[in-house]
């Protein structure tokens, strides 16, 4: 009868063990098979040289391929939905943004996922200023100037976005809005096709993420005028902020931070915060990424749920007094 008990007995402590020996393992088997960083735009922007340089690190550091994966379509929903559809086990990551995770809740009237609930925070990786470029063909050599330009000719100065809703459509709104000129949008399908309807001369100005547009500044192909943040940038020292150069009180700085399918466990969660903010903060990442105009800044997962949350609240009150809407 007594070994029969301690028979029983032995049996619940391993059943009763089993949860807490599972999750170790986990953390200390992931990965072991190739990971995806989702990207919600084309190639070409700020989230994908994120994407694609944050998973070289990493691939380095796991010994496991980690691709980027391009969704684009409907400012960054595509890939949201995609991500909140996928099994959170560590190998389906994603590059979330200001747009995707504080715009698009304000300006589109249903999503298919929710911004908080179906995702799980990992960090925030870089705040982004943006950079106000115009064509060379454009004769203004200042924001005071573009905007005496604008107003004489309302309506005609086409401006290209990333798409309807995303970072720098609302950006440019709130240019507009606070600098009282009148400018055309033209959405594009992403940061890269962004770049090339301004390159092109199809559109005469755009607001970029500082890491997609700064390059074209420091090669001559795109004159810089301002930037969004409360400050001048390092990358482009000579170039005022915007509220210095003729709008007293605008700032628009967005951010591209890394979640991953809501429920995630929380030792693989751990594992994947401490690999990306340990690469993104590699002397030769900072220094590319600082050197195209984005601020490192990286957070434990509950600083960045906080963010996401109150983005949420500040990017609705802009898209109402803007009067922001899909084109």
């Amino acid at each position: 009868m007594e070994k029969s008990l301690s028979a029983v007995a032995a049996v619940i402590l391993f059943l009763f063990a089993l949860p807490w020996a599972h999750a170790p393992v986990h953390a200390q088997t992931y990965p072991v098979r190739p990971i995806r960083i989702v990207v919600p735009f084309p190639p070409g922007g700020t989230s994908d040289i994120l994407a694609r340089s944050i998973g070289q690190k990493l691939a380095e550091e796991w010994g496991q391929p980690v691709l980027t994966d391009n969704r684009p379509g409907a400012a960054g929903n595509i890939a949201s939905e995609n991500v909140a559809r996928s099994k959170p086990d560590g190998y389906t990551l994603y590059i979330n943004t200001v747009g995707t995770h504080a715009i698009n809740p304000a300006i589109y009237a249903k999503l298919t996922f929710d911004p908080i609930k179906d995702f799980t925070p990992i960090t925030n990786l870089v705040n982004l200023p943006s950079v106000l470029l115009v064509h060379p063909s454009v004769p203004a050599k200042s924001v005071k100037e573009l905007i005496a330009l604008a107003r004489k000719r309302p309506g005609e100065l086409q401006y290209s976005s990333a798409g309807s809703g995303a970072q720098p459509h609302l950006t440019a709104e709130m240019f507009k809005t606070m600098a009282g000129v009148n400018l055309l949008h033209v959405p594009y399908k992403g940061a890269g096709p962004q770049m090339i309807g301004l390159l092109s001369g199809e559109v005469a100005l755009t607001f970029a993420t500082a890491p997609s547009g700064v390059p074209y500044v420091k090669n001559g192909q795109l004159r810089a005028l301002g930037v969004t943040s409360a400050s001048r940038i390092p990358a482009l020292p000579q170039v005022p902020t915007i509220a210095e150069a003729g709008v007293p009180g605008y700032e628009a700085v967005g951010w591209n931070g890394m979640v991953a399918p809501a429920a995630m466990p929380a030792p693989i969660l751990e594992k994947i915060h401490d690999a990306v903010v340990k690469v993104i903060q590699l002397p030769d990442l900072r220094e590319r990424l600082t050197g195209l105009g984005a601020e490192l800044s990286p957070s434990t997962p509950d600083e960045f749920s906080a963010l996401i949350k109150s983005e949420i609240v500040k990017w609705a009150k802009v898209v109402k007094d803007s009067g922001a809407r899909l084109d």
